[in-house]
């Protein structure tokens, strides 16, 4: 309170009706003082630093609790005349004044691209299983010239043409998939020189057996079991040559001297439901047709009693050679 209003305050409470103060009325006018130093203090926003800087400096024997510092004061009394408190009296800081404890610094987490290896696109794939044609039957070719196809070149890429990939692949140390795919491809190209045309169509797997009698003249298929082969012939001259297969014993393959009674170029067997294409019927549900299986798997399996041609660009030139009425001739 400013002094201004101490005097307000003992004029009016002070002055009598003579203008002589009385004993009561110093008393009261004293009261008034103190109820408007009580008010000054008790309203308004609290400051404990100011009120501690209005504090009388007189001794005590306990010193009271000081009171917490404001946010801006320092700690060390601020004004000259107030009464130092001992160190050992100082309270804590207050929650407000305590700096938070540092955030811990942590790595931002992992992506899933983060966490992926880092993989170079698979290589293209060329030729897989199912595949068939002139690059087939080279990579037959090839494969033998080095020793992983023991078979001659059919053009028809079947589980023995992936294995022999897959044998080529793992000697070489890439992935073996018995799929050619295009790192693959170059390392053989590498490895061998290209192929001959008796390497990439010759005459037959095996050697072709002298023709029986009936095969020396007019147009005949000559078809030997001893040998496996069937040799195409007109007039006693061999045309073609290839590899063949026969019925199990159960559905044996018929023999003797048929004629060519039907054509059929994309056969399907009603009573096997197998594909037949290029087949040549002599007898019967018999016929001369290229077979899938054959040119997979070899000799491992049996026709129901046809005769299997496991070279599919011979069979189908053969096809288109062959006229109905032409000579079917099997033997042994």
């Amino acid at each position: 309170m400013a002094d201004s209003d101490v005097g307000a305050a003992s004029d009016a409470y002070g002055r009598g009706g003579g203008g002589r103060r009385s004993g009561r009325a110093v008393t009261v006018a004293a009261a008034g003082v103190l109820a408007l130093a009580t008010l000054a203090v008790g309203c308004g926003p609290q400051d404990p630093g100011a009120d501690a800087l209005r504090q009388p400096s007189a001794p005590a024997t306990t010193a009271p609790p000081a009171p917490s510092p404001s946010p801006t004061d320092d700690g060390k009394g601020a004004t000259a005349g107030a009464t130092t408190e001992p160190a050992t009296t100082t309270p804590p800081a207050s929650p407000s004044t305590t700096p938070p404890p540092a955030e811990p610094v942590t790595a931002p987490p992992p992506t899933a691209s983060s966490l992926a290896p880092s993989t170079a696109p698979a290589p293209r794939v060329l030729l897989r299983t199912g595949s068939e044609g002139p690059q087939v039957r080279e990579l037959q070719a090839r494969l033998r010239q080095i020793g992983h196809f023991g078979r001659t070149p059919t053009g028809y890429y079947g589980t023995v043409t992936a294995e022999a990939v897959r044998s080529f692949q793992a000697k070489r140390g890439t992935e073996a998939t018995g799929a050619t795919d295009a790192v693959t491809w170059r390392k053989l190209l590498a490895m061998t020189r290209t192929p001959t045309a008796d390497e990439l169509d010759p005459p037959t797997e095996r050697p072709v057996a002298k023709p029986d009698q009936r095969c020396l003249t007019g147009r005949v298929l000559c078809i030997s079991k001893k040998s496996r082969t069937l040799a195409w012939m007109v007039d006693g001259r061999v045309v073609s040559a290839m590899d063949v297969r026969f019925g199990s014993e159960y559905t044996p393959t018929r023999e003797g001297e048929f004629p060519v009674f039907w054509k059929s170029r994309d056969h399907v067997s009603t009573l096997y439901d197998t594909p037949m294409p290029y087949a040549l019927f002599f007898s019967g549900g018999q016929a001369v047709h290229y077979s899938a299986d054959f040119a997979a798997n070899g000799y491992g399996g049996a026709s129901h009693g046809c005769v299997n041609v496991r070279d599919k660009a011979k069979v189908a030139a053969l096809f288109d050679q062959v006229k109905n009425g032409d000579k079917v001739v099997i033997y042994w």
